[in-house]
Parts: structure tokens; sequence; C-alpha cells
């Protein structure tokens, strides 16, 4: 469920806040090849499901960038903000693949809201965030995420 606020200001109470729980979302093999076909990285862990039936993980994996592309989708489930000129992608403070996310598995995002800070023009959100995989004990993705909003 998503949390709607309207304006800087309102954002600016979250601070701190718990985020909540994205929808689980399967990663499909399609998912996997179209990003491979993106990205040119049609390394065979990812793409050639019969030889990574053989591989370390016994499957083909998402690629931890796919994964960490699927941040933005789940994060808007969790936080709309309204009445902004401009929302803008700042980057990320850190990342970490600690389980690979094989086809076929579900993934979703949880996220606490850390800081907004105040930029030229708007405000600088800091969001901790991690996609977990359903009934993995250990998550696809750690990551602490910036994004900007312009008033």
């Amino acid at each position: 469920m998503s949390i709607t606020v309207n304006g800087i200001d309102e954002l600016r109470k979250l601070a701190g806040s718990d985020l909540g729980t994205s929808e689980w979302i399967e990663v499909t093999q399609e998912r996997i090849d179209t990003f491979a076909d993106a990205t040119g990285d049609h390394q065979w862990i990812h793409v050639d499901p019969e030889r990574a039936k053989e591989g370390p993980f016994g499957a083909p994996i998402a690629h931890g960038y796919l994964t960490l592309s699927l941040f933005i989708p789940l994060f808007t489930e969790l936080l709309d903000v309204e009445g902004v000129s401009t929302k803008v992608n700042y980057g990320l403070n850190k990342v970490r693949f600690p389980s690979p996310v094989r086809v076929g598995s579900k993934i979703r995002l949880v996220g606490k809201l850390v800081s907004v800070e105040d930029v030229a023009g708007g405000v600088q959100i800091v969001v901790d965030g991690m996609i977990e995989i359903e009934g993995d004990a250990k998550p696809a993705a750690v990551l602490q995420s910036l994004s900007r909003f312009y008033a």
C-alpha cells in the first residue's frame, strides 16, 4: 500500500518512517532475457537455462543490476510524492547482492525513509531498501538510494 504525500513539507514529516513492503513480483526468464538484450550481458548463468541447471545455482539467475533496476517500480508502490515539479534518481550510497535471484522467484521491497535533507530548489531523500526473495532467508539486494524532489 502506497503512502501518498503532497509536496515537500509533507515529505519532510516522513523522515525516519518505515515505508512498508511492496507487492511480490516474479522474475521470469523473459524478464532476464529482455534485460540481457538491453544491456548486452548474455552470460550463460542468466540466459542459458540448460547450462545454468548445471551451474552453481541450479537454475538461471537474474543479473544483479536487473534486481537493482526493479527498485524503482517497487519503490513507487511504497511512496508517491505529489505536488512537486520533478523527481530525480540521484544515485546510491551502497549496494550489496547477498543472494542470487533464481528464475521464477518472487521479490519485493521493504523500505525505510532514513532522511530528508534540503538541497537547492528541493529535497534529497535517503532510503534504506532491502529486496527480499520469497522463501529465502537472505535478501537479493540491500541498498541505500538517493532521490531528489524539486518544488
